[in-house]
C-alpha cells in the first residue's frame, strides 16, 4: 500500500505505527490549536486600551480544573497503553520465526542464512508471510538497521547481538539504510530487502553454495569447533569433561562460580567464546583460553549456530 501521504506498508505491523503516529500528530495539532487559540483570545480579549475587569478576582472552578486534568490523563495513558502494546508485539519474536545473523561493518550490510549457508551483501532474500528474526552485530562502531517500509529500526552494536523480527506482508524490493552516522561513508551504507514468494525463495536458497562453502552456518561452526580445538575439552555426548558439555545448553540456565544463573542465549555464548574468564560454569576452573582478537564476528556466529544445533540433534542433555 502506497499513496502520497504514506510510505511502502510491507508489513502487518506497518499499519498500525502508522496508526498510531498519525493519532499522536493529530493530538499534537489539537493541543497546540487549544493553546493558540486561548492566547490569541487572551490577548485581545486583555490588550491595551479594551475595557475588560482587571482586578483579578480569586474565582475556583473545580468541575473545569477536573476536566482539564482528567480528559488529557485519560488520553496520554490510552496513548501510552497502545505504544506498548504495540512494542511488545514488535519486539516478542515468534517461535517459528526464521532467523538470519546480521553484520555491520564500515561500509556494508552482511547477511548469513544459517540453515542454508548462503551469505549475501546488502542484498537480503526473504519469503513472504514469514516471520523472520534478524540475530545483529557490528564488527567495528554502532549502525543502525532502518527498512522504512516495515517500520524496524533497530540500533547494531558491537560486543552484543540485538534483534528484531518483522513478516513482510507483499513482495517487492524495500529500501535497507543504516539510520546511524558511522563514519565517512555512512550515506553509502544501503541494500535492500527482497520479498519473494515461498516456491521462488526456496528455488533461490536451494542453490549450491559457492566455493567449497558448507551447506549451513552449523556446519561452518562444526569444522571451527573442531579446527581451533574447542572439541579437546569440550564433549559433545553430554558428559562433562575440561569444560562443560555444550549438548543441549543453548536456552538453558546456566550457574556459575559467583553463584548466579544466566540463560545460555547467544549473548552468554559469544562471551563465554572470546571471554571465558568472565563467565565460569560452576564445578570448572578458568583454564579456558579467551579467543578475543583471534575469531570473526562471523566465526563466533558460526560457533553459536552450530552450538544451538546441538540441543536439536541430541535432545537437550547434559
Amino acid at each position: 500500500m502506497n499513496t502520497q501521504w504514506t510510505l511502502d506498508q510491507a508489513t502487518p505491523h506497518a499499519g498500525r505505527v502508522d496508526a498510531l503516529f498519525l493519532f499522536l500528530v493529530a493530538i499534537s495539532v489539537l493541543v497546540s490549536l487549544g493553546v493558540v487559540t486561548m492566547v490569541t483570545f487572551f490577548i485581545l480579549k486583555y490588550r491595551r486600551g479594551k475595557e475588560a475587569d482587571r482586578t483579578n478576582p480569586v474565582d475556583t472552578h473545580h468541575k473545569l480544573e477536573l476536566t482539564w486534568t482528567i480528559i488529557p490523563l485519560i488520553i496520554f495513558l490510552g496513548m501510552f497503553v497502545w505504544a506498548g502494546r504495540l512494542y511488545f508485539q514488535m519486539y516478542d519474536v515468534p517461535a517459528d520465526a526464521m532467523e538470519i545473523y546480521v553484520l555491520g561493518k564500515q561500509w556494508m550490510w552482511k547477511f548469513q542464512h544459517p540453515d542454508t549457508g548462503q551469505l549475501e551483501v546488502n542484498d537480503l532474500h526473504v519469503p513472504v508471510n514469514r516471520p523472520i528474526k534478524l540475530t545483529m552485530t557490528s564488527e567495528d562502531v554502532i549502525h543502525s538497521l532502518y527498512v522504512p517500509a516495515f517500520r524496524i529500526k533497530t540500533d547494531v552494536v558491537p560486543g552484543r547481538y540485538t534483534t528484531v523480527w518483522f513478516e513482510a506482508s507483499e513482495t517487492g524490493n524495500y529500501h535497507l539504510f543504516c539510520a546511524e552516522y558511522c563514519g565517512t561513508s555512512h550515506s553509502g551504507m544501503i541494500g535492500q530487502v527482497i520479498v519473494m514468494p515461498e516456491d521462488e525463495y526456496l528455488a533461490w536458497a536451494g542453490g549450491s553454495p559457492t566455493g567449497s562453502q558448507p551447506a549451513s552456518a552449523a556446519q561452518a561452526g562444526e569444522q571451527l569447533f573442531s579446527k581451533v580445538g574447542c572439541i579437546a575439552c569440550h564433549k559433545l555426548d553430554g558428559t562433562p569433561g575440561v569444560g562443560p558439555s555444550l549438548a543441549g545448553v543453548f536456552g538453558r540456565p546456566v550457574k556459575l562460580t559467583n553463584g548466579e544463573t544466566v540463560t545460555a542465549d547467544e549473548a552468554y555464548l559469544r562471551q563465554s567464546i572470546l571471554e571465558p574468564a568472565t563467565q565460569v560454569v560452576e564445578g570448572y576452573q578458568p583454564v579456558m583460553p579467551p579467543y578475543q582478537g583471534q575469531l570473526t564476528e562471523d566465526q563466533v556466529l558460526q560457533l553459536i549456530a552450530y552450538i544451538k544445533s546441538l540441543g536439536a540433534e541430541q535432545g537437550g542433555t547434559q
